[in-house]
């Protein structure tokens, strides 16, 4: 067994999570976690190691090459690529853009292909061609063809709209205009024809026309202001400095002329905060990173002009390459939908082969053996069942709904409208968010406002922010501290801590000083004048409120130029040489600035996460457990935290570490990690200086939110990076968490898995697939728990904690077949438990009444949404504001983004956005619960008015020998889906309300029916076809039966086959809008109207369709003259029509009323509902309309 478990990769499991580090980067890999100690290599491993290195050199990142001024060099014949058989092309793209689908050639073709990409449409298209057989069709082709034109053009126009918008935006664009160099100056040119390798001048508010590297500014150093709005909905400036050598050389049009710097990058990608790459000039290589790079869809802001030469164009751009398709999110209603189709088509093949079946017989016992309906086909009967199966595939083809899913597109447009005029939101996935069983929500900016202020602070140990005098006496009342003595002051910080200021003015304790120094010093904020007062621009919240507190106590930031930095300290102004700044990112947790002071000695500030700064402090660092106590108590109070930190350097020892950053920073591969290594070389043996504490407020309304949502069985799991301690007292604040509410944490929830686990091996195994499934709950079902789990925690009881290799090097060469075998086998046995433990963490899980994750990254707050969805089969939504959101947002069902204080890429990912959580309520309880019962309405009655309208030919089939003759006009076909029961169908499914958004909101328990799937399914599925059914018989026999033998009042018999296909059709037309009347809940006028004007136009149609006069015109196409006006004078043919609705509608009034009385609906439920808060017109005209059917 050793030998086994040393050749494999195993999972680590020496070490216990802690509940304060936030887990392993989403990017890091297993090499990065492999031991560093010492190994002994076999013999065999080393040459298989050596022969790999030897075959596959390493790879060269920069591989991207670009000369100035030169276009004839990217037209080499090893720069293009093949495109078309000897067609061939630069790799390198032009600068012109297209977005468009279509041009006027293709837009028929290809717009039709893709339509009949469609299932419905192509087997209309097959049906069109069938019908144009004379032997198979009974039906006329224009039946099938008028209503496949109507779908096929709605949906071709809505196409055709949408490309004539973008043939006009990419014209907009690609016609702008910029100077370029050409010909020795700046000439204006169009962008394109831009190229790669041009020298561009842009000035102030200009669109950046691609991707550039900037060379020079009219700004001191070059720096360049550039406003990131289209490309991630940032508002705030941020800058670009060019490098200094640009900056030295390339001012003058003479000197960019003559320029002939040569790059060597990384291929385009869509990182848009990453950039790698190297200029060679003046026999000197200078390191590029994204901070010398404008990106195209940005806009120069504050600065009068640059400079800047193209690397990236057109379709190469990081913007163009971030436009890739979207995931296309499909509801539960859509798949269930699709299966009801093909279940309708599968019956409309039995019923069809059994008519041609019932066909082949009578002609074989009757057919042959009547003279008179000898045809002059010489068919057998088999042959003829064979032929009539076709044609009943033609008759019976409207049980296929052709124009369902067009309806319900435009159902989906309408109630986006609507929810768009209330809510500011735009989508197709309305019906959904009425079947919400689980929503994830981040923290920070979701339930709180992201507006951040500087609270607390704990410098030296020592805790400031409390209400106390500048004697130190606490004070329950007290002024807030004036700060009128600091002329840079902004008068927006209220702080009442007297005690601070007496410190900061009294220099007694230096640390203070220094303290809100590095607040001022180290950060990457921007400034600008307005009306001689200072404004910063922050790339985050968090940093904008450090340094405005910094500002407000008397050490502001005032400017920074390439290699300065300016500050105001108490009044005295000082210039700092800035030697490097190390980067803030996600994997490092902090920032770093390396500082020479105007005495000449070395500094480096950082501030940072406590968990990584703790980490790299040196071991006689005071203060550290007063800080730490301190921490705790920020937590409790739910501020967020940071730990500040200084180092003296040496000359000597900066020198050193200088040159490494240097070759860092220009290696052309692994440039990041290279970096990364030599920053933790200087950043260790750092001497705490304290810690701040911000505050971030929860939004208006959150608590009153979650306490709604939970009363309608949703379940609410946050997902945040911050400490435990700070969201579990945000989970108090929100209601999520009570007082009576029993918390579990990871060590609990651990053990309890670790004897499930075990249980489930003893009673046959974990991988005993055939065992039946024992549902077992963790927790009593009375009590009322949540559970807490850190990201650390989540990794170990996932067991999705990173893996490191064993110390004895795995074969890179197959071994044995044995081997291979048992390698096999355990795998898959850790993948098998691994599976069985996710699923019964996400068992216990949902137990709880809430679930809060804390420390958890990106990748793991899409992981937990991902394991819902795929154990709980549950629809999900996730909620978000920012960027670290974007994973979790597109891994929902549904996403929601907040346009908050981050910027706009969770906006830009999401199906939903609005400005704060609080919306959610109504976006689910009334939006999505309207939504889902319309579409489950719309459904149930489409299919019931198909079905009605299409089996009647099978009750006529048997009747006429089973010879596919219709039983309606051929015209009545065509138009009985597209004008006489369209309309008022798509107004239920727009309008209707069962109640009014008062009382959705007032009972929350009435969003339980979307989430059980109780409006929607097979069973109503199959109720809406019985029902279907019994209509088409009574739509049938009724007539049938009143036309036996019967004469009417002038002596003539009506029971002509014209006159009782025009009976038929006319009770079905009453039958199926009345229908529709009983099933709607909300009465306007424009119901009302609908469903009486669509009866009205019925009998105006037919009317005209039966004159004369259109019989002369077209003798073929109209063969019903006269039958109408004939029939329908007849009273007896009136009250068959009459009997015939009442039949099919009274039935349906009665079962109504029992199942009300007896089965009453969640909504039945609520006292008084209909009558206290219903509108009363509204009531009166349902009433009045009931009383009128009865």
């Amino acid at each position: 067994m050793n030998s086994e478990r040393d050749s494999e990769t195993t999972f680590e499991e020496d070490s216990q999570p802690n509940d304060e580090v936030v887990p392993y980067s989403d990017d890091e890999t297993e090499d990065e976690l492999e031991d560093q100690g010492p190994a002994v290599e076999p013999e065999q491993n080393r040459v298989n190691r050596e022969a790999e290195e030897q075959r596959e050199p390493p790879r060269k990142d920069c591989t991207w090459q670009v000369k100035a001024n030169d276009r004839s060099f990217h037209e080499q014949p090893h720069f293009m690529n093949t495109k078309f058989f000897c067609i061939k092309e630069s790799k390198y793209a032009n600068n012109a853009i297209k977005t468009y689908k279509y041009n006027a050639f293709s837009f028929l073709p290809m717009n039709l292909f893709e339509q009949f990409k469609r299932a419905a449409n192509f087997y209309f298209l097959i049906l069109l061609i069938l019908q144009a057989i004379p032997q198979i069709s009974t039906l006329a082709w224009y039946t099938t063809l008028f209503p496949l034109l109507v779908v096929l053009g709605i949906t071709a126009m809505k196409d055709l709209v949408d490309d004539v918008a973008r043939h006009k935006m990419d014209n907009e664009i690609n016609n702008r205009t910029c100077e370029v160099i050409k010909d020795g100056r700046f000439k204006v040119t169009k962008w394109k024809e831009i190229q790669v390798g041009d020298i561009i001048r842009l000035k102030k508010n200009d669109f950046i026309p691609a991707d550039i590297l900037l060379l020079s500014s009219s700004e001191p150093n070059s720096l360049c202001y550039v406003e990131t709005a289209e490309l991630d909905g940032e508002t705030n400036l941020k800058f670009k400095m060019a490098l200094e050598i640009t900056h030295q050389y390339l001012q003058r049009e003479n000197a960019l002329t003559t320029f002939d710097g040569f790059i060597e990058c990384e291929e385009p990608n869509n990182r848009l905060d990453k950039f790698t790459g190297t200029l060679f000039w003046r026999n000197t290589s200078f390191p590029l990173d994204a901070d010398k790079i404008l990106l195209r869809g940005c806009v120069i802001r504050n600065t009068d002009f640059c400079h800047g030469m193209v690397i990236f164009a057109g379709a190469d751009t990081k913007i163009m390459k971030n436009s890739g398709k979207t995931r296309f999110k499909r509801t539960k209603i859509d798949y269930l939908m699709n299966y009801m189709v093909y279940t309708i088509f599968v019956v409309l093949i039995l019923v069809s082969a059994g008519l041609a079946i019932g066909h082949a017989y009578w002609e074989a016992q009757i057919g042959n053996n009547s003279w008179y309906l000898y045809d002059g086909e010489d068919y057998t009967p088999s042959y003829r069942g064979f032929l009539n199966f076709w044609g009943y595939i033609i008759i019976l083809n409207t049980m296929v709904p052709i124009s369902l899913y067009v309806s319900v597109e435009v159902i989906r447009l309408g109630q986006s409208y609507f929810i768009n005029w209330d809510l500011q939101i735009t989508t197709t996935l309305n019906e959904q968010l009425g079947q919400i069983h689980y929503i994830f929500s981040d923290k920070t900016g979701t339930l709180t406002q992201n507006i951040m202020t500087f609270k607390k602070c704990c410098i030296n140990g020592q805790i400031y922010g409390d209400h106390r005098d500048a004697s130190q006496n606490n004070h329950s009342k007290i002024e807030p501290v004036d700060f009128s003595w600091n002329m840079f002051a902004d008068g927006k910080l209220a702080f009442y801590d007297h005690y601070l200021i007496e410190q900061i003015h009294s220099g007694k304790e230096s640390e203070v000083r220094q303290f809100f120094f590095l607040l001022a010093v180290c950060h990457t904020v921007m400034v600008d004048r307005i009306d001689g007062q200072l404004n910063y621009q922050a790339a985050s919240p968090d940093e904008g409120a450090l340094v405005s507190a910094a500002r407000n106590f008397g050490f502001a930031f005032l400017a920074r130029t390439q290699n300065t930095i300016t500050i105001s300290e108490l009044g005295t102004e000082r210039t700092y040489d800035v030697l490097a700044i190390l980067d803030f990112n996600s994997d490092r947790k902090r920032m770093s600035i390396i500082v020479r002071t105007p005495e000449g000695n070395i500094r480096l500030y950082c501030k940072g996460a406590d968990t990584v700064i703790y980490e790299r402090l040196h071991q006689m660092s005071p203060t550290k457990q007063e800080t730490q106590d301190a921490l705790d108590i920020f937590a409790s109070e739910t501020l967020r935290t940071l730990c500040l930190c200084y180092k003296e350097i040496e000359e000597k020892e900066y020198e050193e570490w200088n040159k490494k950053f240097m070759a860092a920073s220009i290696a052309s591969t692994n440039r990041d990690e290279a970096l990364d290594k030599v920053y933790e070389e200087i950043e260790k043996d750092l001497i705490l200086l304290g810690a701040t504490a911000i505050e971030d407020k929860l939004q208006d309304g959150v608590p009153e939110t979650i306490s709604k949502l939970a009363k309608a069985d949703i379940k609410i799991w946050v997902l945040t990076g911050d400490k435990k301690e700070t969201a579990e007292n945000i989970g108090f604040a929100c209601e999520l968490l009570t007082e009576d509410t029993t918390i579990c944490y990871g060590e609990d929830i651990n053990a309890l898995l670790h004897t499930r686990m075990e249980n489930q091996r003893n009673r046959g195994g974990v991988y005993a697939k055939f065992a039946p499934p024992v549902h077992e709950p963790f927790f009593p079902s009375c009590e009322n728990r949540a559970l807490i789990i850190t990201g650390s925690w989540l990794n170990e009881i996932l067991l999705e904690k990173k893996t490191k290799r064993s110390k004895i090097l795995k074969l890179k060469f197959p071994r044995t077949e044995e081997e291979r075998r048992m390698r096999t086998q355990s795998k898959r046995r850790l993948e098998a438990r691994k599976e069985q433990r996710q699923k019964n963490f996400v068992d216990l899980a949902c137990e709880c009444s809430a679930v809060i994750c804390c420390r958890v990254t990106p990748k793991q707050k899409a992981m937990v949404v991902d394991l819902v969805k795929r154990y709980k089969k549950a629809i999900t939504l996730a909620i978000g504001d920012g960027a670290n959101d974007v994973n979790m947002i597109k891994t929902a069902h549904i996403g929601v983004g907040i346009s908050g204080q981050e910027g706009m890429q969770a906006v830009m990912s999401s199906d939903y956005s609005f400005a704060q959580f609080r919306y959610l309520q109504r976006l689910l309880l009334v939006h999505g619960r309207w939504s889902y019962i319309r579409m489950c309405k719309f459904l149930r009655y489409f299919f019931y008015k198909n079905f009605a309208f299409t089996l009647v030919h099978f009750w006529y089939s048997f009747f006429n020998g089973y010879s596919a003759q219709t039983a309606y006009e051929d015209w009545f076909i065509t138009l009985y889906n597209v004008l006489y029961s369209s309309l008022p169908v798509l107004l239920m499914g727009l309008l209707d309300q069962d109640v009014s958004d008062k009382l959705s909101l007032r009972f929350p328990g009435l969003y339980v029916v979307g989430q059980r799937d109780l409006l929607f399914n097979y069973k109503k599925f199959f109720v809406s076809l019985v029902h279907g059914i019994l209509t088409s018989m009574i739509l049938f026999f009724i007539p049938l039966g009143a036309y036996l033998q019967t004469v009417g009042q002038d002596g003539e018999a009506p029971s002509d086959y014209q006159s009782f296909a025009v009976t038929i059709a006319s009770a079905l037309i009453i039958t199926v809008n009345f229908q529709i009347g009983l099933d709607t809940s909300y009465w306007t006028f424009v119901n009302a109207f609908s469903i009486f004007g669509s009866i009205a136009l019925y009998f105006g149609i037919m009317f005209d369709f039966h004159s004369a006069g259109i019989h002369v015109l077209f003798p073929s196409a109209f063969q019903f003259t006269g039958t109408a006006s004939n029939a329908l004078r007849q009273p007896y043919i009136w009250l068959t029509i009459i009997l015939t609705v009442a039949v099919c509608l009274l039935p349906v009034v009665a079962i109504r009323f029992l199942s009300m009385t007896i089965w009453p609906s969640e909504s039945d439920k609520c006292p008084s509902l209909k009558a206290k808060h219903v509108p009363k017109a509204a009531f009166l005209q349902n009433s009045k309309f009931m009383a009128s059917l009865a």
